[in-house]
């Protein structure tokens, strides 16, 4: 089908609740993806980071693959292998505990909620923070310090408390006899890849448990290898009582996961909380084949070295581009801050058949597969750069 006749399809039929940009991808493979035009793109910011291993990585298509031909879906009032086995493999990799299995990171936020509820009886107010971001559901939405988000579907869902980033003060005026949780992102993705200070993780476990507070640590984006750890919370040394996850944990298969610990995880009995498709042996099998290739590969270590020879070229951007304010990042988490707006940078980089993401109007983004080469990674930053010097104003 031609790209007109896709787009057309689109007009016609699906609601226009994206901004979606005139290509039609067909194709993938690694770091590369294809349009219907036959055009290939670098892509440094893969399904909005759900790619961990890049575009259909060979094992996880093996392993769908010999999946979908035994089983793809069972009611989760039976038993299956997958979901049994990737719930021992996240918690053997983590802090232990037991996992709750849905199918995006809103779910998994969602099932976080609930779960530090039941396990606080009468107390019900969870402390979330400004520039984070924590889903679409209403409740995902409501825990999302950001008032965009909010605009026309007020109220939100009550509940949720703001304090402000890498501020503890602001944590402890916010605390009540009312206040169950405290939810973070140890670097905050679309808020503009903003990491929390050790001091601050550490700041917030010492209060969570001087006031009997859970902990939860959203690690959607973070988790699942992005920072060159298994887990973000690891790199700082600080354990959550709450891990969500999501994006990657599937290689591009759709899937979710709630983590608690054994004496939190108890509060979710049965009739509580369910998700019809969560946990189907279709997306943990990709689970399992994604975590496998990381260890097989190395891919830890590997996006460590990459990022730090990634960091190290966008310091030298910043001292040739006076349009460029701030470079930031940890692990496969890149932001570029300018001094200006990205949206053009991002449109000029798709003409020269690179992607990536641009989020408050003035941080590019990159979230590259894990086993990108240094030898890609390092076309994609040069396109940049052309990019960012060609739409100087």
């Amino acid at each position: 089908m031609k790209t007109s006749e896709t787009i057309r399809l689109y007009d016609r039929h699906v609601i226009a609740n994206y901004t979606r940009t005139p290509i039609v991808f067909v194709r993938g493979q690694g770091s590369h993806i294809w349009d219907a035009d036959g055009n290939r793109y670098l892509d440094l910011f893969p399904g909005w980071g759900v790619n961990l291993l890049g575009h259909c990585h060979p094992n996880v298509v093996a392993a769908v693959r010999e999946q979908a031909d035994r089983l793809m879906h069972v009611a989760n009032n039976f038993y299956t292998e997958p979901q049994g086995r990737l719930a021992e493999m996240l918690s053997t990799r983590g802090f232990g505990g037991k996992c709750f299995f849905c199918n995006s990171g809103a779910e998994a936020n969602e099932a976080a909620f609930k779960i530090v509820r039941l396990a606080r009886p009468g107390r019900y107010k969870i402390i979330t923070f400004q520039n984070s971001f924590h889903g679409r559901t209403l409740a995902a939405l409501s825990a999302t310090a950001q008032p965009k988000y909010h605009k026309g579907l007020e109220p939100i869902v009550p509940g949720f408390v703001y304090a402000r980033f890498n501020d503890l003060a602001t944590v402890e005026h916010a605390i009540d006899a009312e206040t169950c949780a405290v939810m973070v992102e140890p670097v905050q993705g679309e808020g503009g890849v903003n990491a929390a200070s050790p001091d601050f993780l550490q700041g917030l476990r010492k209060i969570c448990d001087r006031e009997g507070l859970l902990l939860v640590f959203d690690e959607v984006q973070t988790g699942c290898g992005r920072l060159g750890e298994w887990f973000g919370y690891q790199v700082y040394g600080v354990t959550p009582d709450v891990m969500t996850l999501a994006k990657g944990l599937g290689g591009g298969a759709a899937i979710g996961a709630m983590m608690a610990k054994d004496e939190v995880a108890a509060a979710l009995r049965p009739g509580t909380h369910a998700s019809t498709f969560g946990g189907n042996p279709l997306a943990c099998a990709a689970g399992i084949a994604t975590i496998e290739t990381i260890e097989r590969e190395g891919l830890l270590h590997h996006i460590r070295a990459i990022a730090a020879r990634t960091l190290a070229w966008l310091r030298g951007l910043k001292e040739r581009q006076p349009a460029v304010r701030d470079v930031r990042g940890m692990g496969g988490m890149i932001g570029i801050e300018l001094s200006r707006s990205g949206q053009p940078v991002v449109q000029r980089c798709i003409e020269k058949r690179v992607l990536i993401n641009c989020t408050h109007d003035t941080v590019l983004r990159l979230l590259p597969a894990l086993d990108i080469t240094w030898e890609l990674m390092e076309v994609g930053l040069r396109a940049i750069e052309e990019a960012i010097a060609e739409t100087a104003e």
